[in-house]
C-alpha cells in the first residue's frame, strides 16, 4: 500500500521539492479585517506591503472540510496517510487534522492515517516532511515513514533571530518592556523551538553578533551528531540570507537552500528575521 504525506503551509516547503515528493499541503489563512487570505496563495512580497498598510493581521488553522477532502483523496484511492504539522502550542492545525481523521474513519473504517505533531514550524517542520516522503517514495510502510518523521524531528533544529522585537511583543512573545529595551540597545534574542514552544536559547548585542553565534551553535551540534541537511530561512531580506550561506559555506561543505518564511508565520516575527534550520545524522535530544 503507497504512502502519501500531507502537511500545512507552514513547513514552506519550496515547490519544486513538494512536487518531487507528491507531497500534498493544507493551507492556514490570514485576515485583515474582514478580509481572509490563504497563505498558500499569497505571495510574500504582496503579504508583507500589505502589513506594512494595513498593520498585523490575525492568523487561522485550515478547515475541517479541507483536511476532510485532502485525506480522503487518499484513503478512497486505497492508499495510507502520513500527516505531519505545525506544533500543537502554536495552532489548533493539528487538532483539527485529527478531528478529520475520525471523520474519515467513520467512512473509511479501514484506512490507514497516521497524524505527527512536528512541535515545531517552517523547515524544522519541513525536513521531517521532506524525509518522511522520501521514505514513502521509496516504498516504506506507513510504521516505518512515521519513525523516519519522527527521527528527523529528534534529529533537527530551528534557530532565529528577529530584527526587532515589536512583532514578538505584538503576539505575546515578550513583554513591552523587554521589546523597549531590547530595541533601545539592540539586544537580540537568539529563538529556538523546543517540545512546542519558542524559547530563547541566549541573547547577543548586535544582529551581526547573533548571526556568528547561531553559526557557532549549529557549528557545535554538526560537530557532535554528524550533518544532514542545512536551510537558511529568512522575512523579507533575501540579501542578509545570502550573506549568511556564504558565512556557513565558509565553514561546512554543504547545499543550502534558501527559503522564504510565509506570512502566518512571519507576521509573529516580522520582516528582516532571518535563522538557520538543519537536522543532524544522530539524535540530538
Amino acid at each position: 500500500m503507497a504512502v502519501r504525506v500531507l502537511t500545512d503551509s507552514t513547513s514552506y516547503i519550496d515547490d519544486e521539492a513538494r512536487q518531487e515528493l507528491e507531497i500534498r499541503r493544507v493551507s492556514l489563512n490570514v485576515s485583515f479585517g474582514d478580509q481572509s487570505l490563504r497563505e498558500s496563495d499569497l505571495a510574500n512580497e504582496e503579504f508583507y506591503k500589505m502589513m506594512e498598510a494595513k498593520g498585523i493581521p490575525t492568523s487561522s488553522q485550515p478547515s475541517i472540510g479541507e483536511f476532510y477532502q485532502e485525506m480522503e483523496k487518499v484513503v478512497s484511492a486505497g492508499e495510507s496517510l502520513c500527516g505531519i504539522f505545525l506544533s500543537s502550542d502554536m495552532s489548533g492545525t493539528f487538532s483539527t487534522a485529527q478531528l478529520a481523521k475520525e471523520m474519515v474513519l467513520e467512512n473509511y473504517p479501514d484506512a490507514q492515517i497516521e497524524i505527527i505533531d512536528s512541535r515545531s514550524n517552517s523547515m524544522q517542520l519541513g525536513f521531517a516532511v521532506i524525509q518522511g516522503a522520501r521514505a514513502a517514495q521509496a516504498r516504506k510502510s506507513l510504521a516505518e515513514v512515521k519513525e523516519v518523521v519522527l527521527q528527523t524531528i529528534k534529529r533537527s533544529r530551528f534557530l532565529f533571530i528577529p530584527d526587532n522585537l515589536d512583532y514578538l511583543k505584538k503576539g505575546g512573545r515578550i513583554g513591552g518592556a523587554g521589546a523597549l529595551i531590547g530595541n533601545l540597545f539592540k539586544i537580540i534574542p537568539i529563538l529556538t523551538v523546543e517540545e512546542g514552544k519558542v524559547l530563547v536559547l541566549t541573547k547577543v548585542r548586535h544582529k551581526e553578533k547573533a548571526v556568528l553565534a547561531m553559526i557557532d551553535k549549529m557549528l557545535e551540534d554538526i560537530g557532535a551528531y554528524g550533518l544532514g541537511e542545512i536551510a537558511v530561512h529568512h522575512i523579507n531580506c533575501l540579501d542578509e540570507a545570502q550573506a549568511l550561506v556564504k558565512k556557513i559555506k565558509d565553514k561546512v561543505t554543504a547545499n543550502i537552500k534558501v527559503m522564504p518564511i510565509g506570512p502566518v508565520i512571519g507576521l509573529h516575527v516580522g520582516p528582516g528575521a532571518i535563522g538557520i534550520v538543519y537536522y543532524t545524522e544522530h539524535d540530538l535530544r
